[in-house]
This record gives structure tokens, C-alpha cells and sequence, in this order.
């Protein structure tokens, strides 16, 4: 199996490796092999939304690991395909064997997250695992179909868990994502042969509005101006359209009590009637609306925040973990 692995001076480790066939972008901090070392048996693993780059995490994953005393790991798994290979590595490892596959569909996607656990993180360590928009969707798959995973808490930050076809933004982007997203494909590719300084400018003068604006999720969405990539996440929001429908009421109440909800008040992906609905079928959940303003996308002006959020929510549980 391939894999090529850079640490940086910021206590980061970044790796790509080959999982489900299909190349992976890992972004650690903290420990970065859990199979070594004398260390707390537990991992912070954020899931992200989609299009789910782990570098849009970098600042949210930093403040954590700090927050938490640099005591546990930190680490966030991209989605497969959802990364620009090193050039050491292509984007499928086995074109024969991913022929068999639709890893990078929406259930291909929750496989190979239980795929990545199984094979990089011990059996007996225990997970906190931190989902973002369709990431939260992922997260209860993962626990419904290995209820024998050893997580101890479940955040869930804008959580796109039912009837993303029929929100204000669902609305638009489904004929988008459906039947519109080969459009895209050529303009994508022209905008791709532009340098790399080129395309950094053009995506802060896209982010022009946003006054306090993380710089570090720049590069991240330079990469995304690359057609496989691209193509890869919007094949997975289609299928997001069309199968994300009703809530798992049986999961979530199943692991209620390991679980916390974040809706937004203004997020046009999960409005606050879900909020409000959910509240009213699990009264004694924790289950927050956003009162500070923060967008859906919060990597990109408010990760430490949300981080430092986390921490007060998880404070009294991390006594009982340790």
C-alpha cells in the first residue's frame, strides 16, 4: 500500500495513503502512528462535510489539540477521492478492483471511513468523533452498522441528517449536482491550467466579504480547482440529494446520550424546523442552536471558536474519560 507522509513545524502530520483503493488525505495532530508510544487510548476524529478536504480543518483541529492540553490526538480523514494525490500516488490504486466499488458514492464513503479505523486505529482505543454537515450523516451510519466501535461521544456540527433535497439549498443544488454537474467539468479544467498564485487570488477575492477570514483554508480550496477532485464531490452530493432522506430516530436514540447537536439559525443546509423537530422528539438530548452567528461553514472564519465551544461542551466527560 502507498502512502507518503510530511510533518510541518505547526505539530501537523499529513499523509495520503490508499484506503478502499482510493487515495486519502489523513491530517494529524498530535501522535501521528497510535500503534506506538505509552499514550491516553483515545482519538479525536473529525469527519468532514462535503467537499471533504482535511486542510479546511487545520485551524479548528490546531485550537482543539491546544485546548486539550496537546493530551489526545487529533486527526481528520478525507473523503476517498476527495484530496490531489502526491505525485507518487494516483487517485485509485487498483482501477480493476475500484471497477467493483463506488467508493467515492455516499455508502462508499461511510465504508471507508469504517475502513480507515479498521486499519489505522487500535480496536480498544476510544473515539470522539466530530462530524461536520454530511460528516454527521457518516457518523450514525458508522454507528449503526458497528455498534461495537468504542466511541464515547459524537459532535455533531450543522448536521445534514435528513431531507437535504427539500431545504432552501437542497432546492438549488439538486438539479445542480444531478444532472447539471458535467458543466462544470470544462470550466474547472481551464481554471486548472492557471498557476497556483493565480488561482489563490481569485479564491480570496471570492472570500473578499468575509472580514475575518482563516487564510489557511486557502489552499484548500485552490485544490479543489482540479477535475477529479471536483467531479468526486459533487458525485457524492448528488447522491446526497437523493439518499439522504428521513432522520435515524432508532440510531440517535440508541446513542443519545453520546451525542451533541449544533444546528445553525441561519443555515440554509438544515433550518431551524429541524432544529425544532428534533428537539421535540428527543427533549432530553443535547441538542444547541447556534445563537452567535456562526455560518455552516465555519471552518472558514470561526474554526477556533467553534473549538473552544467544543471543549466547555466535553469538559466534565473528559474527567470521566481520563
Amino acid at each position: 500500500m502507498g502512502s507518503s507522509v510530511m510533518e510541518d513545524k505547526d505539530e501537523a502530520c499529513t499523509e495520503h495513503l490508499y484506503c478502499c483503493g482510493a487515495v486519502t488525505e489523513v491530517l494529524k495532530f498530535g501522535t501521528c502512528n497510535l500503534h506506538s508510544g505509552n499514550q491516553p487510548k483515545m482519538l479525536f476524529l473529525i469527519i468532514p462535510g462535503n467537499p471533504g478536504v482535511v486542510g479546511f480543518y487545520k485551524t479548528f483541529m490546531q485550537t482543539l489539540h491546544q485546548t486539550l492540553g496537546r493530551r489526545y490526538p487529533v486527526w481528520a480523514v478525507s473523503h476517498a477521492g476527495h484530496c490531489v494525490p502526491p505525485d507518487t500516488m494516483d487517485m485509485i490504486e487498483d482501477p480493476t478492483v475500484m471497477a467493483a466499488g463506488d467508493v467515492f458514492g455516499l455508502n462508499g464513503q461511510i465504508e471507508h471511513k469504517l475502513a480507515f479505523l479498521t486499519e489505522h486505529v487500535p480496536r480498544d482505543f476510544r473515539l470522539v468523533l466530530v462530524g461536520h454537515s454530511i460528516g454527521c450523516y457518516l457518523i450514525l451510519e458508522m454507528m449503526k452498522r458497528d455498534p461495537e466501535l468504542q466511541v464515547v461521544k459524537s459532535v455533531m456540527l450543522f448536521p445534514t441528517i435528513e431531507r437535504m433535497a427539500a431545504t432552501p439549498q437542497g432546492r438549488v443544488m439538486t438539479p445542480v449536482l444531478c444532472r447539471l454537474r458535467y458543466v462544470a467539468y470544462l470550466p474547472i479544467f481551464l481554471l486548472s491550467l492557471l498557476p497556483d498564485v493565480l488561482k489563490a487570488f481569485m479564491v480570496k477575492l471570492v472570500f473578499r466579504g468575509l472580514r475575518s477570514l482563516d487564510h489557511s483554508t486557502v489552499p484548500p480550496t485552490v485544490s479543489l480547482i482540479n477535475v477529479d477532485t471536483a467531479a468526486n464531490a459533487m458525485y457524492m452530493g448528488s447522491q446526497e440529494m437523493l439518499e439522504v432522506l428521513e432522520r435515524d430516530n432508532f440510531t440517535i436514540n440508541q446513542n443519545l446520550h453520546k451525542l451533541v447537536f449544533y444546528y445553525g439559525a441561519t443555515d440554509h443546509w438544515c433550518p431551524v424546523q429541524y432544529y425544532q423537530e428534533i428537539k421535540r422528539k428527543f427533549p432530553e438530548g443535547d441538542i444547541r442552536l447556534c445563537s452567535r452567528g456562526i455560518r455552516h461553514a465555519f471552518v472558514l472564519d470561526a474554526g477556533k471558536e467553534v473549538a473552544g465551544m467544543i471543549f466547555e461542551w466535553i469538559r466534565k466527560d473528559l474527567q470521566t474519560w481520563s
